[in-house]
């Protein structure tokens, strides 16, 4: 249950369609629930906007596929699991409806249509970036914004990235994706006036250490409005990308 589920609820006790007795039953949940091997954070959502995603390197099938049954039957929709890989994503399948898309090793579990708003861009440096690319393209979606793709226009060939100005100009948050030197976020960075978040990628060379070096290159911008998130982590800045995105329509 979310925000907008607990609000609807206190709505229609208001107006006498549901009983306060029924409506605390439904509120009754404890904050999370223990099944042995997790402790399930069912009001995460209602701190934090969204619900609790599924971590899945290093779990089994078996694990994932309870948590997701648990956070299903709680009213879960569109639960996100990162870093799953195609057999064990068969297996859970078998046992939740789960959406799988093997590029970006992302699972999602009792995927419903929703309405995307707002602009998310992500730029990649390369196509060997696009495993991280996707990460964080599915997870904004599924977060509930809308994307737009923009690969392959790296720093080596700076007109293709010249030729969507319109998609970067008019995104309210960027995703810049990068390996190799990283560069690709510093020049977004001076072509928009929207928060970016760069992403460095283990795509590179021997000297680029495993992504070490785009990393380092990233946190030394000269860009100002750049934020840099951990090596490969594409989840990480689909997430702090969608909540940038979906805070641009608040009357803050």
């Amino acid at each position: 249950m979310d925000r907008n589920d607990m609000q609807a609820a206190l709505n229609r006790v208001r107006a006498g369609e549901l009983t306060p007795e029924a409506a605390l039953a439904m509120f009754a949940r404890a904050p999370y629930e223990d099944i042995g091997y997790a402790k399930i954070d069912h009001h995460r959502a209602l701190r934090g906007g969204s619900q609790e995603v599924i971590y899945g390197a290093g779990k089994t099938a078996e694990q994932i596929a309870g948590i997701a049954r648990r956070l299903i039957d709680a009213g879960g929709t569109n639960i996100l699991v990162t870093r799953i890989d195609a057999e064990k994503a068969a297996a859970v399948a078998k046992a939740v409806p789960l959406f799988y898309d093997p590029v970006s090793r992302i699972g999602i579990a009792n995927r419903v249509r929703r309405e995307l708003v707002g602009l998310v861009t992500v730029a990649s440096g390369g196509t060997s970036d696009l495993p991280v690319c996707e990460e964080a393209a599915l997870t904004a979606e599924a977060l509930g914004s809308r994307v737009v793709r923009l690969y392959d226009v790296g720093v080596a060939g700076l007109h293709r990235l010249l030729s969507h100005m319109d998609d970067l100009q008019a995104a309210r948050c960027v995703i810049a994706v990068a390996g190799m030197e990283g560069a690709l976020a510093s020049v977004v960075g001076g072509l928009v006036d929207c928060p970016v978040i760069a992403v460095p990628t283990s795509v590179g060379y021997g000297a680029s250490f495993g992504g070490l070096s785009a990393l380092l290159s990233m946190l030394n911008s000269c860009a100002s409005g750049v934020s840099v998130v951990n090596i490969d982590n594409g989840f990480g800045a689909g997430f702090l990308a969608n909540r940038i995105n979906q805070m641009k329509g608040l009357n803050l």
